[in-house]
């Protein structure tokens, strides 16, 4: 018997199916496909290798979550997928560290916005306290937008995401003309990295950042309308279509501009425009980037309040984190998580722009990663206790995406890995509290 977890959400503020896309492909479309030509193009080959390995593992990826979405769609998909196959302390320890990589991306993300902005106003890029203060305002501003509802947050990610296409889509077409009219050089790879094992492992690395969120319909499944058919088509349908523009628009901004100079620029996709098209564009294509981080940090704002709300509903974290204010949105758990953000920002604004943003890809990668790999494993136990529909394809897929997952989380390095392993070891005390202040109540019981 599995015990009921109060509804978090209300009539009026369930996401249908093109919210629950604009979410997914919004998290997506952050900031990774803005800032990765830089770090990308010297790899050459290897970094279109990359993508496509990335994009394939990420899709086997979205076709696990979309099944056990279909056949676990209450409740958290960060606390139900590893609670059901191995029990409420693993559910527990994954939300922990996916809530964790959620705001910490929510810093990245800030941060990343503020580096493309560094091109409209250039000592946005410098080192001191007012880009991080800058920064820091951002996520508080869409922590507002997310304490109005979950509706008004869904807006807000449909408008952004309709205006981060524009540069992305458009230096597709943009690559298209160039070379057609002869008006840029034809592609190549000279003065690049041969390709490799090691080449295609470190670009699948940095990739997998850019493809983080697809899962993001499956955290909120409560808030969903119609979750058992909405949810596993929004994640399939955000995850193909972001891959797919993904490979085709980053791969022609490396191609098209030269080496040294992505490595000289906080903003690739306005160095893009600004060569190819005139200056001017570069800079208003340096503002669409800015917004893609900031339409991306409004859904990872969602993410935060309900992973926190949906563990204390389930009296696994203190019943202040399961408040509602009158918009049917946790205002104490997005207070503390924007808090936690904040923090983040502040105490590593030290370290400049660029090296902050490639210290919290690591750290946030690590942790999502978690969920991934537990996500796989509960797939392949529920096929073998026959509670998913078992089939050859569905397996190899399950298979693809835990090995993907694992080497991912291998490819992020000691430092982010043991940084991850703290974090989400912090959360083992609070639950084992929470066991003991209320040990005779009901838990999550595994599916059988």
């Amino acid at each position: 018997m599995t015990a009921p977890v109060a509804s978090i959400g209300r009539p009026g503020q369930k996401l249908g199916l093109p919210m629950c896309i604009a979410l997914g492909m919004g998290n997506m479309i952050g900031s990774g496909v803005f800032l990765l030509p830089r770090d990308l193009a010297p790899l050459g080959w290897n970094a279109i290798v990359g993508w496509l390995v990335s994009i394939a593992g990420t899709l086997c990826l979205a076709v696990v979550f979309a099944r056990l979405a279909r056949r676990l769609p209450e409740g958290c998909a960060a606390f139900t997928y590893g609670a059901a196959a191995f029990g409420p302390g693993t559910g527990f320890i994954v939300a922990w560290s996916y809530w964790i990589s959620c705001w910490t991306v929510v810093a990245t993300l800030a941060v990343a916005a503020i580096s493309n902005m560094s091109i409209l106003l250039p000592w946005l890029g410098e080192k001191g306290a007012a880009p991080a203060w800058i920064a820091i305002g951002c996520i508080w501003f869409f922590t507002l937008v997310n304490l109005g509802g979950v509706r008004r947050a869904g807006g807000a990610q449909m408008l952004t995401l309709a205006l981060k296409l524009i540069p992305v889509v458009g230096a597709v077409f943009v690559g298209a003309w160039a070379l057609g009219s002869g008006a840029a050089p034809p592609p190549t790879m000279a003065g690049t990295e041969p390709l490799s094992l090691s080449g295609v492992s470190g670009a699948a690395t940095l990739t997998l950042f850019a493809l983080l969120g697809f899962e993001s319909a499956c955290v909120v499944s409560d808030r969903v309308a119609d979750p058992e058919r909405t949810i596993p088509r929004a994640t399939v349908i955000a995850a193909a279509a972001v891959g797919l523009l993904y490979l085709l628009s980053c791969t022609t901004v490396t191609l098209l501009v030269p080496v040294a100079a992505l490595h000289e620029s906080n903003a690739a996709y306005a160095t893009f425009f600004a060569r190819l098209v005139g200056p001017g564009t570069g800079q208003v294509v340096a503002l669409f980037a800015a917004i893609a981080a900031l339409g991306a940090l409004n859904g990872f704002v969602l993410l935060q309040g309900d992973i926190p709300r949906d563990l204390a509903h389930r009296r696994l974290l203190p019943a202040a984190f399961a408040r509602d204010n009158r918009f049917a949105s946790p205002w104490i758990t997005q207070i503390v998580s924007s808090g936690l953000a904040s923090a983040i920002v502040y105490a590593n604004y030290s370290r400049g722009l660029a090296d902050l943003f490639a210290f919290m890809v690591k750290v946030t990668t690590s942790t999502a990663i978690i969920l991934y790999i537990v996500g796989s494993l509960a797939a392949l136990l529920l096929e073998r206790r026959g509670a998913i529909r078992v089939s050859a394809g569905f397996a190899a897929a399950t298979i693809a995406g835990f090995v993907y997952s694992c080497w991912a989380f291998y490819g992020a390095g000691l430092e982010a890995s043991l940084w991850s392993a703290a974090m989400t070891a912090a959360g083992l005390p609070i639950y084992l509290a929470m066991r003991r202040s209320a040990p005779t109540r009901r838990e999550e019981a595994p599916v059988a």
